[in-house]
C-alpha cells in the first residue's frame, strides 16, 4: 500500500502509514516590422557585463544588427554575428560562475511565428544579453503540446497548426538555438491540468476528477467556482490519465530537454468559499477510479462499508456503527489504513456504544479522505518524475509554498498542494509570488520551504521570483531588489528562475504571439 499524507491533524496518524539598470529592446525581427529599440542604459567596454552578467547596450545592437543583416543575406555579417554570439556566450558563462546565482533562469512560452527565419535568434539572444543562462520552455499547457502536427501522438492538438508547418518541430528547433549559445534549456509541463480542450472531449469524461456535489472540474471551472476557467484536473488515480500523460511526457523525453519541470501539481484553486476544503464533498475523489482506490484503503469490511457510508451521505450516523458490526460480527471493529486498532475488550466488557465512537471515526474518516486526495497528487508527480529518471533527465516539481495549509479548524487550501510529500530527488521550484509591496512575505515564502524540508534529505531549492528588471511593478519589488534580499537571507541557494521573459519584454512578446505566419 501506498503511504498516506500527513497534515496538522493527519500528521501522527498517517505518519504511521505504509540592478539591471535597463529593459530589454522591443523586436527588431526580420518579418515583424516597425517596432524600435528601447534604449539600454548599462555601458561598458565591448564585453563588458554589468553585476547581473548582462551585455551593454552597444553589444546587444551590435549583435541584433548583424543578426538581421545575416538573416537578409550578407556572409561576412553571418560570420561576424556567429563570432559574437561566441563571445557572448563565453562571456555569460565565465560571469555566471563567478556572480550568484550561478544558474539563473527566465520562464518562456513560444509561439508559431517563432519559427519565422532568426526570431528564435533574437529571443535567445535576448534571453542571454539578461543574463540568464537557463531557460524552461513551455511544452505542455492550456490543453495544448508543442510538438509538431505530423508527429504529435498524443491526445492534444499541437500549438502549430498553420498548413505547411506540419513537420516544424519548434520545441526541438528552441533545443537547438538554446543550447547554441550555451543555454541549459529544460521543458516545463503541466501535470494534473490536462486543459480545456481535453476536458471538451467526450471520450474522457470520466477521467476528470469529480467532487462529491456531481461535479467535474470542467462543469466546476465553467460555474465560476475555480480561479481560471480554462483549467480542467484530471483524477490522478486514472489509468487513463496516466496513459495519455505518459505518452505525452515520452515524446517530450525523447526530444531530450536538460531537465522536465512539473507544474500545476495540485487540484484547482477555488475562489471565495471554494478556495477551502472543509467537507468531504469538496474533495475530487468521487470518480471511479479514486473511489476504487480509496476503498482499497480498507483493512477489513467493517472498514469499507463505513468508509463507503461516509463519502456516500457525507457524515455518519450511529446507526451506521451499529450497522457494519451487525454485518461482520467476527471482525471487532472498522479498520483502515493508518488507523491503530483499539485494545482488544476484555472478557464481558461491552464494545463502547455506537453515539460514543462516531465522532472520532468520523474525524479519522475525514483525515483519511483529505489524505488520499493529496496522495493522489503525490503519486502523480512520482509516475512522471520516474519517467523522466529513466530517461536520464533530472525532473522538478514546481509548487505554492502556501498550497499546503491548513484553513481555520480542520479546513485545508482547495489546491491541496502538499508538496513537503514530493520526492527529495526531484528539484523544488517554490513559486515565490507574495505581493506586499516589499520583498518580507517572499523570503516568507522561501524560508517555509526550507523549514519544512524533510529530515536526511536535501533537495535543490530554486525559488521562482515574479517582477521585471529595473521597475517595480503589481506592488512587488523590482528583481534585482528581490535578488539582493534572497542573496543576503539563503546565500546557499544557487539557482534562481524569473516569471517571466513575456514580462521583461511585454511588446516582442505580444508581437510574436499575434502576428500570423
Amino acid at each position: 500500500m501506498v503511504s498516506l499524507l500527513s497534515t496538522a491533524r493527519l500528521r501522527s496518524s498517517l505518519r504511521r502509514l505504509a540592478k539591471p539598470l535597463f529593459l530589454p529592446s522591443v523586436a527588431l525581427v526580420t518579418g515583424l516590422a516597425g517596432l524600435g529599440a528601447l534604449p539600454l542604459t548599462s555601458a561598458g567596454s565591448a564585453l563588458a557585463l554589468n553585476a547581473y552578467c548582462q551585455v551593454t547596450q552597444a553589444e546587444a545592437l551590435a549583435k541584433e544588427n548583424l543578426r538581421k543583416a545575416a538573416i537578409a543575406g550578407d556572409g561576412a555579417a553571418q560570420q561576424q554575428y556567429q563570432a559574437l554570439v561566441r563571445q557572448h556566450t563565453e562571456a555569460l558563462n565565465q560571469c555566471r560562475s563567478r556572480t550568484w546565482p550561478q544558474r539563473q533562469a527566465v520562464w518562456v512560452r513560444l509561439y508559431p511565428c517563432d519559427l519565422q527565419p532568426g526570431i528564435l535568434d533574437a529571443l535567445f539572444d535576448r534571453v542571454v544579453n539578461l543574463g540568464y543562462n537557463e531557460v524552461y520552455i513551455e511544452v505542455f499547457y492550456g490543453g495544448q503540446v508543442l510538438l509538431p502536427k505530423a508527429d504529435n501522438p498524443t491526445v492534444w492538438p499541437s500549438v502549430v497548426q498553420t498548413p505547411g508547418y506540419e513537420r516544424r518541430d519548434l520545441y526541438a528547433e528552441a533545443l537547438e538555438k538554446g543550447r547554441q549559445r550555451g543555454l541549459r534549456v529544460d521543458a516545463w509541463v503541466f501535470a494534473l491540468n490536462f486543459g480545456y480542450s481535453y476536458g471538451l472531449r467526450s471520450d474522457r469524461t470520466e477521467v476528470l476528477a469529480l467532487n462529491g456535489r456531481g461535479q467535474t472540474t470542467y462543469t466546476y471551472a465553467k460555474s465560476g467556482a475555480s480561479s481560471n476557467p480554462d483549467e480542467v484536473f484530471v483524477d490522478p488515480y486514472n489509468p487513463i490519465a496516466q496513459a495519455d500523460y505518459s505518452r505525452m511526457l515520452g515524446a517530450v523525453l525523447r526530444r531530450q530537454p536538460d531537465g522536465i519541470l512539473f507544474d500545476y501539481v495540485r487540484y484547482p484553486r477555488g475562489v471565495g468559499p471554494n478556495s477551502v476544503v472543509d467537507s468531504v464533498d469538496d474533495l475530487w475523489i468521487y470518480g471511479q477510479a479514486s473511489r476504487d482506490a480509496f476503498f482499497r484503503r480498507a483493512v477489513n469490511q467493517q472498514g469499507q462499508e463505513l468508509m463507503r457510508r461516509y463519502i456516500s451521505r457525507g457524515h455518519l450516523v450511529d446507526r451506521d456503527i451499529q450497522d457494519v458490526r451487525d454485518l461482520f460480527p467476527n471482525e471487532p471493529e472498522p479498520l483502515w489504513q493508518s488507523r491503530i486498532p483499539s485494545a482488544p475488550l476484555q472478557p464481558g466488557q461491552a464494545p463502547p456504544t455506537p453515539a460514543s465512537v462516531r465522532p472520532r471515526l468520523q474525524a479519522e474518516l475525514w483525515q483519511l479522505s483529505v489524505a488520499h486526495a493529496v496522495q493522489g497528487v503525490v503519486d502523480f508527480v512520482k509516475f512522471a518524475g520516474e519517467q523522466a529518471q529513466r530517461s536520464g533527465i533530472q525532473p522538478g516539481a514546481v509548487f505554492f509554498p502556501e498550497g499546503n495549509q491548513t484553513v481555520g479548524t480542520g479546513g485545508f487550501d482547495s489546491r491541496l498542494q502538499y508538496w513537503e510529500r514530493f520526492p527529495t530527488w526531484m528539484t523544488w521550484h517554490p513559486m515565490a509570488y507574495a505581493v506586499c509591496g516589499n520583498t518580507g512575505c517572499i523570503l516568507d515564502g522561501v524560508r517555509r520551504v526550507q523549514s519544512m524540508v524533510p529530515s536526511g534529505t536535501a533537495p535543490t531549492i530554486t525559488p521562482a521570483l515574479a517582477g521585471i528588471w529595473g521597475q517595480a511593478t503589481y506592488n512587488r519589488p523590482a528583481l534585482e531588489t528581490q535578488m539582493e534580499a534572497l542573496r543576503r537571507a539563503a546565500p546557499e541557494i544557487t539557482s534562481v528562475s524569473h516569471f517571466a521573459y513575456s514580462w521583461q519584454d511585454p511588446e516582442f512578446d505580444r508581437v510574436r504571439k499575434f502576428c500570423s505566419l
